[in-house]
């Protein structure tokens, strides 16, 4: 592959651009040196080989990061020859040039037979915070399109067969000449499946699918979280002309807890103390996520302490390891004081008499002094 145009250069391209950019390229050069409007001219077609071998490489990541590091001698290495004439180009593009121009190239005479992939479908599921946190196993409602029971998705009733359409003599394209080019289109008739159906499965009217409900059921694993996805395989709509389902993707809304609030694999929670609890220590009760568990309240504990239990959070969905539980001090001050509880508490004012004001006065006149000099 040495002696080749670099890629990039024969697409036009930056070696930044982006799949939109390659593809847009490619498409110009692509309708200005087709064979069919170029006929007889080789070096229309050698440059349409060879922007064709270059969108080849820069539209597939793999491809492209390979020739990105290594160049044409690195493709070589990992099997990649290029494409080997005008009919493994068509096989290999002929959607995109139908996507291109809005018809085929002509190299393919049918698209009967030509399977694809079912639609994938969304659901969404609430969950309560314990449920999200520790997992939960739950049956899903899902309305999908499935294949017909009765025809087995082949649309004709049993004991009947499928024709040849009449209108494109089973080709799946009309055609009609335009310049120097023969432009084929979709057979609008039979949707490009070159067939017809002259007695339609009275039970799907010759669809192929009916509309079913089925429960399905999914584990949601431990740890996810607002905005979590899940896919089921397989779950989403049927394929057609023999085509695997689509997939079903399962996003999650999780309900806020009263007592706990997330971060992360970390759960937060916040606990009012006297500040009694506060000056003096004291033990309590908490809850966590699995019980209730003693807190040690250190001696004079401050207004936005926070103290944390070490494995007491949520399980990563990475590892299944547990973030921590993180504990919040609100110390409330006392209300409505009884006679007794002020007099102990003037009495308690009184022996911390001036401690903070000749605190204030020390800070104040180390100012002073520093600003007099």
């Amino acid at each position: 592959m040495t002696g080749k145009r670099d890629y990039y250069e024969t697409l036009g391209v930056s070696r930044s651009a982006v799949e939109n950019d390659i593809k847009a390229s490619y498409r110009k050069l692509a309708m200005k040196y087709h064979p069919d409007k170029n006929p007889g001219n080789k070096e229309a077609e050698e440059k349409f080989k060879e922007a064709s071998e270059a969108y080849e490489v820069l539209r597939d990541p793999q491809k492209r990061a390979i020739y990105d590091q290594y160049g044409h001698q690195g493709l070589e290495g990992s099997g990649f020859t290029g494409h080997s004439g005008f009919e493994d180009i068509f096989s290999s593009f002929g959607d995109i040039f139908e996507d291109f121009f809005g018809f085929n190239t002509g190299r393919r005479t049918s698209s009967r037979g030509r399977s694809q992939k079912g639609a994938d479908l969304r659901t969404d599921i609430r969950l309560s915070f314990m449920q999200a946190a520790f997992g939960v196993e739950t049956t899903l409602d899902v309305e999908k399109q499935d294949i017909c029971p009765k025809c087995k998705g082949s649309a004709c009733e049993p004991g009947t067969q499928p024709e040849a359409c009449k209108h494109c003599g089973g080709s799946g394209q009309m055609s009609r000449t335009q310049g120097f080019f023969t432009v084929r289109t979709t057979c609008p008739h039979c949707r490009g499946n070159g067939q017809s159906i002259p007695h339609p499965c009275s039970n799907c009217r010759g669809a192929g699918k009916v509309r079913i409900s089925k429960k399905v059921s999914v584990k949601i694993p431990a740890g996810v979280d607002n905005g979590s996805r899940l896919r089921l395989t397989n779950e989403g709509e049927a394929g057609i002309y023999g085509g695997p389902p689509g997939d079903l993707y399962v996003f999650i809304h999780v309900e806020p807890h009263e007592f706990f609030q997330r971060n992360n694999t970390d759960v937060i929670c916040q606990i009012p103390i006297s500040f009694v609890q506060a000056t003096l220590g004291d033990k309590i009760i908490i809850p966590t996520l699995t019980g209730e568990r003693e807190l040690e309240i250190p001696k004079g504990a401050q207004p936005g302490d926070v103290l944390r239990f070490d494995g007491e959070g949520i399980p990563s969905l990475k590892d299944g390891l547990r973030g921590h539980q993180l504990i919040h001090l609100d110390i409330r001050t006392p209300t409505n004081l009884n006679k007794k509880q002020e007099e102990l508490l003037r009495e308690f004012a009184k022996i911390e008499e001036g401690k903070f004001s000749n605190m204030f006065k020390k800070i104040f006149k180390g100012g002073t002094a520093r600003a007099a000099k």
